[in-house]
């Protein structure tokens, strides 16, 4: 008989392990507390805009190697698209200029010897300040590391490292920049071409997930939340779901992947990030212009970066605890005056009455990626030999992404195989 593995959570790394574990020939059940699978990384219909949005704008990039190893073991690599070439538009709303981070598509950095595919009125010499981030401890701060001030800070490596942190660079943690760092700068052009799944998050990283675990014979259950484990010896020996309770034979394996609060409640005493940073994203039914790039950095306003879709415009502002209490219809105002600055569009549309529009905004979207709450996560293995942790939260050596949370996965399934 194959054996079976519970995934706890259907976010994107328990679907992660899940389908590992799947096309290994393990039987597999994903348990999920809410309705919906995919986390903080799904799609849904949005009544106030009557389009399918997603929950948060969320980018890959070609050397997020689990990320596109996932897709493609759903078989949805071809939904994530970009350009041929590492290339960023950006723009300044303060004075309208515009300039193509052009990053090219090959390992050796060559792009930093040609003052028209770098970032405008920067050396090279500027880049080569940003090595002390490449080995950088993760004990220490950013802003320790490097200097945060100057125009290369200013124009690429603040946005960078806040959209990646979600806190203000100069106090996170140097060793997670420096991890991004290595795996996007460090690593050339051929690791930098932007992805977006322009069919949104639930058609290309969700749903096809579920559909193969059903079509392998495993099963999703949806408002299923695990409440408590039993431990027999060095094993959890049982499940409980509150009305129902599942008990595990000997092999079978246990993946918990919820988020750290409701991990550390399940499991006392687990040691999980305590502080959180908000996201807030917005999305307006709105076509975009013509020769609009599908997605902008956005330097100087309240907006940090822009996505443009079919029928729709979304923006993305990281570290942004100070909003989730702001008056909707205002910051709506204001995020649309920013869009307008940047797409551009006419002083008429911007001042005009608002397009159909929705505000996302997620209190605890990501751990604090400061030092002291980095050393908090814990890793996959756990003290019993058939339980593993896998999130963005846990020490995965990268920050709260994707690539991160699929990695997590990943290394859950890694150790799973290893039992057999």
């Amino acid at each position: 008989m194959a054996k079976k593995a519970h995934i706890i959570g259907a976010g994107i790394s328990g679907l992660t392990a899940a389908v590992r574990l799947a096309n290994e020939g393990y039987e597999v059940h994903v348990h999920e507390a809410t309705q919906q699978a995919g986390g903080r990384c799904r799609s849904y219909y949005d009544a106030a805009t009557d389009l399918v949005i997603d929950n948060g704008n969320h980018l890959l990039l070609s050397g997020n190697r689990h990320a596109l190893a996932y897709a493609r073991a759903i078989g949805t690599e071809a939904g994530l698209v970009g350009p041929e070439r590492a290339q960023f538009h950006f723009t300044d709303v303060r004075d309208g200029k515009r300039w193509l981070l052009d990053l090219g598509n090959r390992r050796i950095p060559a792009w930093l010897f040609d003052d028209r595919r770098r970032v405008p009125d920067t050396k090279v010499g500027d880049y080569l300040a940003l090595s002390p981030l490449i080995w950088a401890s993760e004990n220490s701060l950013v802003g320790d590391a490097i200097a945060c001030k100057g125009t290369l800070y200013d124009r690429l490596v603040q946005p960078l490292l806040l959209a990646a942190l979600n806190v203000d660079p100069p106090k996170g943690s140097a060793g997670l920049a420096g991890a991004i760092v290595r795996e996007t700068l460090l690593a050339g052009g051929q690791a930098c071409r932007p992805l977006i799944a322009r069919d949104g998050l639930s058609a290309v990283l969700v749903d096809p997930a579920i559909k193969l675990l059903h079509e392998k014979g495993g099963t999703v259950n949806f408002g299923h939340e695990l409440r408590q484990v039993l431990m027999a010896g060095e094993n959890i020996s049982t499940l409980e779901f509150g009305d129902d309770a599942i008990t595990l034979a000997p092999g079978d394996a246990v993946v918990l992947t919820v988020p750290p609060r409701a991990a550390s409640s399940i499991l006392l005493g687990l040691k999980t990030p305590t502080k959180f940073r908000a996201i807030v994203n917005a999305h307006f039914r709105f076509n975009p212009p013509e020769n609009m790039p599908p997605m902008m950095g956005v330097i100087g306003g309240l907006v940090e970066w822009l996505f443009a879709f079919h029928n729709r415009l979304s923006v993305t502002i990281s570290d942004a605890d100070r909003l989730v209490n702001a008056p909707r219809e205002e910051l709506a105002r204001d995020i649309w005056r920013d869009i307008c600055k940047a797409a551009p569009l006419s002083s008429d549309i911007a001042e005009g009455p608002l397009p159909p529009w929705q505000i996302v905004r997620e209190r605890r979207a990501t751990f604090e990626a400061t030092p002291e709450q980095n050393a908090l996560r814990p890793g996959t293995v756990t003290e019993w030999k058939n339980l593993f942790l896998a999130g963005d939260w846990t020490d995965t050596g990268l920050p709260a992404t994707i690539e991160g949370s699929i990695r997590s996965g990943d290394w859950a399934a890694d150790h799973i195989l290893k039992m057999r």
